[in-house]
């Protein structure tokens, strides 16, 4: 009995002392400039994933200066036969995070230049006309092209999609908006009764 009471005594020293190792060798590594997740697993002897799972990263390559990370220097350098360059990305400072979320590409700003101008096109269109004119004229637009000056529809054209020959070859949204109105109170008398026509047929 008292073997026993020994070896267990001895076992249970032993696995403190195993434990005690492995929270020595466990390390909080601040990011520097530079540094990647496959040069800190190689400083640490550890694996790009361990740190990974350590630290509960969803993006091996995207890692930021003066962020603390889990290193646990105990583990064996079983992983590092994966690939290292999905790791290689460096260390991103808070200043480059801060400008990639604000940074709007740059076709998208066009397209809001674009979309402001045609806005402001149509509503100069549309000064001239009645309240319930101008909402017809904008139901139908709406419903043609979006408010897209520069929607294309075979040889349909514009806000309006109007047949080409109408525009004679200038499609400027100030042309599109002119012939409009002189193609509805020509065939209409009034872009109310282009707007009844459309529901009835589909087209105006």
């Amino acid at each position: 009995m008292r073997i026993k009471k020994f070896l267990l005594t001895i076992a249970a020293a032993f696995g403190l002392i195993t434990v005690s190792a492995v929270a020595a060798n466990a390390d909080t590594v601040t990011v520097k400039s530079g540094d990647t997740l496959s040069k800190i697993a190689t400083e640490y002897n550890t694996t790009v994933s361990s740190i990974q799972q350590l630290n509960h990263l969803a993006d091996v390559n995207l890692i930021y200066v003066g962020e603390q990370l889990q290193v646990n220097g105990s583990q064996n350098n079983q992983g590092n036969s994966q690939p290292q360059a999905a790791a290689q990305q460096p260390a991103v400072s808070n200043n480059q995070a801060a400008q990639n979320q604000n940074t709007q590409p740059a076709a998208q700003s066009s397209q809001s230049t674009q979309a402001t101008a045609n806005n402001s096109s149509n509503s100069s269109a549309s000064s001239n006309l009645s309240s319930s004119d101008a909402a017809a004229k904008a139901w139908i637009v709406a419903r043609e092209s979006g408010g897209n000056y520069n929607a294309r529809n075979g040889q349909y054209v514009g806000a309006y999609q109007l047949s080409a020959s109408y525009l004679g070859g200038d499609y400027s949204p100030a042309h599109q908006d002119e012939v409009a109105n002189q193609y509805v109170t020509s065939r209409y008398g009034s872009w109310v009764n282009a707007q009844k026509h459309w529901q009835e047929c589909g087209w105006y």
